[in-house]
């Protein structure tokens, strides 16, 4: 069942990748008009999805699977960060191929996956994930991006995507629920992050020259690394840690932590590549091959988290 989930919504942003490709084979865009995409996505799109995934209704056992969620992704992410700079160094891995190490798309499919499979009840495990990866995003991402030799908390600070992380753990936590009219809209707004994201990838991508792409064994390697070697790595630390047997829920709390692993590179390591100039092309093929193979790596490594 979630093997098929997972093929199915795969294809769906394939489809819609396709049709930001498309609109600029046609003429009708330019590659660079996914600039301001990209921004909407960063700055409005994504901070609705962080808090909206915070409103559920509290409950000590919620509350406990939370902290779970946020330590097993926290220590998922130091570890890839670890890996990705040691591949700077031996590896020459430029910023943008580590980022595609390290951030994934969990935003985009483990969401309604999570949802389909698991019920409604386990999407607020996702949003561990996606806040711990946030945190990471717009300190070490940002740094490492801008160049900047020291975080610059001031400026991250006012980002509102943590400040939709601070909002949302606040509400959560203090057990505060929104007027239905303004979740609702919260809601419509995060939904739509997802295919904005693809489209922004699929213009990128048409600027692209396929056949010489296809011919840099670099861009097989970043693969390896983070749709195989990663979710590999994680994988051993959950089994070895014994964390699925601590609660009867543990078990699915970390499913969900898993299947963010595995999915492929986040869609918004290439907006911040374009935003600053840092090979936006490439890393927007990164992001499309490693969805791509992720039809096969994502349901492999759910049967061996299952079977293990």
């Amino acid at each position: 069942m979630i093997s098929l989930l997972l093929a199915q919504k795969i294809a769906q942003l394939f489809l819609i990748i396709l049709l930001g490709y498309i609109m600029v084979k046609w003429g009708l865009f330019q590659p660079q008009d996914s600039y301001v995409l990209s921004k909407l996505s960063l700055y409005l799109l994504m901070p609705m999805v962080i808090f909206d995934s915070f409103q559920m209704e509290y409950s000590p056992v919620v509350s406990s699977g939370l902290l779970l969620a946020f330590a097993a992704s926290t220590v998922a992410h130091i570890l890839m960060i670890l890996l990705a700079t040691a591949g700077g160094r031996l590896w020459h891995l430029s910023v943008p191929e580590q980022c595609s190490l390290i951030y994934t798309n969990a935003g985009s499919l483990i969401i309604p996956i999570v949802s389909s499979v698991l019920g409604t009840k386990w999407v607020i495990y996702t949003s561990a994930y996606l806040t711990v990866q946030n945190l990471f995003v717009w300190t070490h991402g940002i740094c490492l991006f801008s160049g900047m030799k020291k975080i610059a908390w001031k400026k991250i600070l006012c980002n509102p995507n943590l400040f939709a992380i601070l909002l949302g753990l606040l509400t959560f936590f203090g057990r505060v629920r929104l007027p239905g009219v303004i979740l609702d809209t919260v809601s419509t707004l995060g939904s739509v992050i997802g295919p904005i994201c693809m489209l922004v990838t699929g213009m990128l991508f048409a600027a692209l020259d396929l056949k010489k792409l296809l011919q840099q064994k670099r861009l097989y390697f970043i693969i390896f690394l983070r749709m195989l070697f990663c979710p590999a790595l994680i994988l051993l630390v959950i089994i070895c840690s014994g964390t699925r047997t601590l609660s009867p829920d543990s078990s699915y709390v970390m499913l969900v932590v898993f299947l963010a692993v595995t999915t492929p590179s986040a869609s918004l390591v290439t907006q911040l590549a374009q935003l600053h100039r840092q090979e936006p092309e490439y890393v927007s093929a990164i992001n499309i091959a490693t969805t791509l193979v992720s039809i096969a790596t994502m349901p492999l490594f759910v049967a061996l988290y299952e079977t293990l």
